[in-house]
């Protein structure tokens, strides 16, 4: 995933930074300088990203960023709002630009550097920006000046009104252009809400109940995954109650009544906790959104979004859903047939979902995934996505040697044009695990693509984090085909950064409608499955001529859409819990769920005692009111894939067009236009839909 949900959007960390003063430009440059082994490559034309910078130097370059920062805004709040012109506006977007790789050098590191003095500095660097830019952001006296030059209509082209109202709604949203006794009245809501959702990520967090189980309990768990639980005195296992403990036995364990108990108490966790802090949550959020004009949490939060309106939101789950109703009840059918076969006359429960559809698919597909990720060596792999980057989006990527790094094992690389040779941008790539290290997969931009008001174009630069095993002696690192699917996706994001050209840093590479920001990297998932994709990427570790054999090709296609319609409307009950209880006052959670539960799911009812919302954190940060956006990307990126690449899986053309039309233009166009202008027509669901009833049917 972008790293720009689930924590703090870093690329957003700069988003109210003003202007930096020529004089101060020398004063930072003169903090970032620092000795270096002279026989290390450092300096890229256009990028500012400095890398390896100390503890103490990422402090001062922080106190310099924000002393400068306060100065600037402190200038344009002086400008008499009847004699601000463009120029006064426009250099707030200068200053973002050429401040964003700054601050991205202080807080990058917090997430890779082997020094935990470094990576506690960074930590309060960012802290100590994210507060700056968060008072930046309230200021009545910059917002003012801002607005009154928005109101003369004076643009001067089509991406800098875009960038000009931005400025005005982000100021509005934080409720500058309310009363005073409004104003503090969103700022005390905002502090309420904050406050409650720590406080419900913070019971999840500190939930610590396990269940005891004896291993006749646990009959179809690997030897492996048992040897990794505690014990209790007594000798029996201790399963905590963590997804990742608790959805491998829900998937691989042959007892029932196993299943039922753990996934039973698993609904159970901080019900009581939990309900009243979501229940204040949301109340508190409807009062927010009312404020600032709208009729509620919903509409405020999907504003600025490609679906724009609930009500769209509501059509968008409720069409796909109705489309796959007829597959969905028949994959159901079939699982239930199955455990009658095993289990005998036993009710199928939400709790067998994942081991019955386990089941199916051992007996329908040819796929050992632990012997399958021998043909997956990480160099050859990599070797196979440039290569297809190139062919489709003439991209050329050439490692850098000697490229100062803050880690032997880090690669960077310069991504050209393949015609002209321009070289686009640069991009890092931390593949390797070690200690002290962020723990996912992520890709983190260090600086955005932008046309500074000079005429020079700064190059966007990127991060790409993944924590995969290295090569020891003659044992090659090898990839598991998920996470083959992974790498292909973050490159995807990787690729979005690189060809953007949007001419203000705000509307830059990653920095797009959030609805959008994972379609492209969905287009590049797709690839994964495709025969003639995977027989270019893989390769026997010992012979890499042997690629994948044709059949399981087609396997893995299969399995990809493997109870899709099921597993698709399980994932919309959730959203639409999120929907409804953001569009609406008074609602009963427990009894919605209830409500929704067999409706969604096809009669499978609820189970009795549980209650979701009390442990559903997608609700309660970074996507409330907005957890249908993962089946959004999805579902659009299947349309682009499906109309105009499937019949040519490596056409240039197609690929030069989809790097011009989608890739390109960034923020500063409508993703609906964008996509519409590529597709000759406005995106559908209907690709989507046909994708997994074909499949289905195969």
């Amino acid at each position: 995933m972008s790293k720009h949900k689930g924590q703090r959007n870093l690329i957003a960390v700069t988003g109210a930074v003003a202007i930096l003063a020529v004089a101060v430009k020398f004063a930072i440059s003169a903090v970032i300088s620092h000795r270096q082994k002279h026989s290390k490559k450092r300096d890229f034309p256009g990028s500012d990203v400095r890398v390896n910078l100390s503890a103490s130097e990422i402090r001062k370059l922080a106190d310099s960023i924000v002393a400068e920062s306060k100065q600037v805004h402190d200038a344009v709040a002086s400008v008499p709002v009847d004699k601000v012109k463009y120029q006064d506006i426009i250099a707030l977007a200068d200053l973002e630009a050429r401040h964003f790789p700054l601050v991205q050098s202080c807080i990058f590191q917090r997430l890779v550097s082997i020094s935990e003095d470094v990576r506690k500095a960074s930590v309060e660097a960012e802290l100590q920006i994210d507060m700056h830019v968060a008072l930046c952001s309230k200021r009545e006296d910059v917002y003012r000046v801002v607005k009154a030059f928005a109101s003369r209509g004076e643009w001067l082209s089509a991406e800098s009104k875009s960038y000009i109202q931005c400025l005005v709604r982000d100021f509005e949203r934080n409720g500058l252009s309310l009363t005073l006794a409004r104003r503090e009245e969103v700022q005390r809501l905002r502090a309420q809400m904050d406050e409650l959702t720590a406080q419900y990520m913070k019971n999840l967090n500190d939930d610590c109940t396990f269940l005891l189980f004896v291993e006749t309990d646990l009959d179809g768990l690997p030897s492996e995954f048992l040897q990794n639980l505690d014990r209790a005195d007594n000798g029996s296992f201790k399963v905590q109650l963590r997804s990742n403990i608790v959805s491998p036995i829900l998937e691989h364990c042959k007892v029932g009544a196993t299943r039922r108990k753990l996934a039973l108490e698993y609904g159970k966790r901080c019900k009581d906790v939990n309900m009243p802090v979501l229940e204040n949550l949301v109340q508190l959020r409807h009062k927010f959104a009312r404020l600032l004009g709208y009729k509620n949490y919903a509409d405020y939060a999907v504003d600025f979004r490609m679906a724009k309106t609930s009500s769209k939101v509501f059509e968008f789950l409720e069409d796909i859903s109705a489309s796959l109703s007829d597959l969905a009840a028949r994959e159901l059918s079939i699982l239930k047939d199955l455990k009658n076969q095993e289990e005998g006359d036993h009710p199928f429960g939400v709790e067998d979902l994942l081991y019955y559809v386990k089941r199916v698919e051992e007996k329908e597909f040819d796929l050992d995934f632990t012997s399958l990720k021998q043909y997956f060596p990480l160099s050859l792999v990599l070797h196979g996505i440039f290569k297809i980057v190139q062919d489709i989006l003439g991209l050329r990527f050439d490692e850098i040697p000697d490229a100062l790094v803050w880690h032997h094992d880090v690669q960077m690389f310069s991504v050209s044009d393949s015609s002209s040779s321009e070289v686009l941008g640069y991009a890092y790539f931390d593949l390797y695990s070690r200690e002290g290290k962020y723990g996912h997969s992520c890709v983190v931009p260090l600086q955005n693509s932008s046309l500074l008001s000079s005429g020079a174009r700064q190059v966007p630069v990127i991060l790409l984090i993944s924590n995969f095993h290295k090569e020891v002696g003659d044992q090659p690192g090898l990839l598991r085909f998920s996470e083959v699917v992974n790498l292909f996706h973050e490159i995807g994001h990787v690729v979005h950064h690189l060809c953007n050209r949007a001419p203000f840093a705000r509307f830059s590479g990653l920095r797009v409608d959030p609805d959008f920001v994972e379609i492209p990297s969905q287009v590049f998932e797709s690839w994964c499955y495709e025969s003639s994709i995977l027989k270019l990427i893989s390769g026997f570790h010992q012979d890499i001529t042997r690629t994948i054999r044709d059949d399981i090709c087609m396997s893995l296609k299969r399995w990809k859409h493997s109870f899709s319609a099921l597993k698709l409307r399980q994932e919309i009950l959730y959203c639409l819990f999120d929907q409804i209880i953001h569009s609406d006052d008074n609602v009963d959670f427990v009894e919605l769920f209830k409500y929704l539960h067999p409706k969604i799911m096809l009669g499978l009812p609820i189970l009795e005692g549980t209650n979701p919302a009390s442990c559903f954190p997608h609700s309660v940060i970074g996507l409330e009111a907005a957890c249908y956006s993962c089946i959004w990307s999805k579902v659009f990126a299947a349309d682009i894939f499906a109309s105009k690449f499937r019949d040519g899986l490596l056409n240039q053309y197609v690929g030069s067009q989809f790097r011009s039309k989608v890739l390109a233009p960034g923020g500063a166009k409508s993703p609906i236009e964008s996509l519409s202008d590529f597709l000759g027509r406005e995106p559908s669901i209907q690709a989507f839909v046909d994708n997994i009833v074909s499949s289905s049917s195969a």
